[in-house]
């Protein structure tokens, strides 16, 4: 095991990530939980998360691009793979040999796969994406009948269909009712059973679990973080956030009033005060947007005061304390919790984004202190055919 001489570290409770998969698995019912584990698993570590979930029922892993696939490949990962991004063509030939699922984006896209794919080796493994309105990628609905007559022309192991809704994690339902109705019309056509039908993000699982369909697809959830504020407060279960970020006090001083400190003296001692300087930065992602963010010492809330910089920032303290005191910039300590929506609503973003800036600076370290419990779930009230 590689020794970590920096006391900073993010620490992945790999128990919350199952607890958090057997809360879906019991709402979805027959359907499987496809593992979102792209970005580098949120920035929790894939490696970690995609053993763990297959250890406890997953049998398929999504990510987003073709090196993440073959990262997993070459890692010993076997179970099915699912690419959600475009593919380049020159990858139609790799997938084939090393049984990774692409995703067919376009009838351009058919085409050029067509022609790309390898008779020496496996036939390729697609799922069709179908643009129902989020306007990113897929097949357009005019387009549907055409697509799988030319899957079915070709040598093409169509095995999934899929589509991503837009506004499923808001209160504001139209555009999702829209995109359901849209893709109901393309599940109408669809003649093959055996064609894997897959619609849910995490929102739409914990919202409409009567849309799981064969597979949902779990992404943030499975890391304990609501898509939303609005899914947050209206979810029937507990999620178990998964990652905590920690470090220790390196340094102590007392500065007088009025002194400045960090780049730009923008911060001004209004008394004499304590001050622990702390050894993360925005180059671990601990961005500068976030001065006067609070973080825990000795179970108190204490600020981050002046400008972060690249490899540390500075908390002012209440009183003197060691160098080497335990410091929880996210999770808790004694009775107080700062979860990463707090970092989010600070920097004016989503708590997607709060994981996946931890740089790999950040040393992932790994432990497994929860238990799987029965968790409640509502019957479904509308359905997708």
């Amino acid at each position: 095991m590689t020794k970590h001489y920096r006391p900073t570290k993010a620490v992945i409770d790999l128990g919350a990530i199952k607890k958090n998969l057997a809360a879906f698995q019991q709402k979805s019912g027959d359907a499987q939980v496809i593992a979102v584990v792209k970005a580098d698993a949120y920035g929790h570590g894939v490696l970690a998360v995609a053993k763990t979930v297959i250890e406890n029922g997953v049998s398929m892993l999504a990510v987003a691009t073709p090196d993440e696939a073959l990262f997993l490949r070459n890692e010993g990962i076997e179970t099915e793979l699912l690419v959600m991004g475009a593919t380049p063509s020159s990858f139609i030939p790799v997938a084939q040999q090393r049984n990774i699922i692409v995703t067919a984006v376009s009838l351009e896209w058919l085409s050029m796969a067509a022609v790309q794919l390898s008779p020496d080796l496996n036939e390729l493994k697609i799922h069709l994406k179908v643009d129902t309105g989020m306007r990113r990628i897929g097949i357009q609905l005019d387009e549907v009948d055409e697509a799988f007559g030319f899957i079915a022309d070709h040598d093409f192991a169509f095995q999934g269909i899929f589509t991503h809704f837009a506004t499923a994690d808001e209160k504001d339902s139209s555009l999702f009712h829209e995109q359901v109705h849209a893709m109901n019309s393309v599940i109408d056509i669809l003649e093959d059973p055996s064609v894997m039908v897959h619609v849910s993000n995490s929102a739409a699982a914990t919202m409409h679990p009567e849309l799981a369909c064969d597979a949902v697809r779990i992404g943030i959830s499975l890391y304990g973080i609501a898509p939303s504020l609005y899914v947050g407060e209206e979810m029937d279960f507990k999620l178990y956030p998964a990652l905590s970020l920690e470090t220790e006090i390196i340094h102590v001083k007392q500065i007088k009033t009025g002194e400045g400190l960090s780049y730009g003296a923008t911060y001004r001692a209004e008394q004499d005060e304590w001050i622990a300087t702390l050894p993360i930065g925005y180059a671990d992602g601990m961005l500068r947007g976030l001065q006067g963010q609070d973080v825990l010492v000795k179970g108190q809330r204490v600020p981050v005061v002046g400008r972060i910089c690249m490899d540390q920032c500075m908390i002012r303290l209440s009183e003197k304390l060691p160098v080497g005191e335990k410091v929880q910039l996210i999770g808790h300590q004694g009775g107080q919790q700062i979860f990463i929506d707090e970092w989010a609503r600070r920097l004016e973003t989503i708590p997607y984004e709060i994981p996946c800036i931890l740089t790999k600076r950040v040393p992932r370290i790994y432990s497994d202190s929860t238990e799987v419990s029965n968790l409640p779930f509502q019957e479904p009230d509308i359905m997708l055919r």
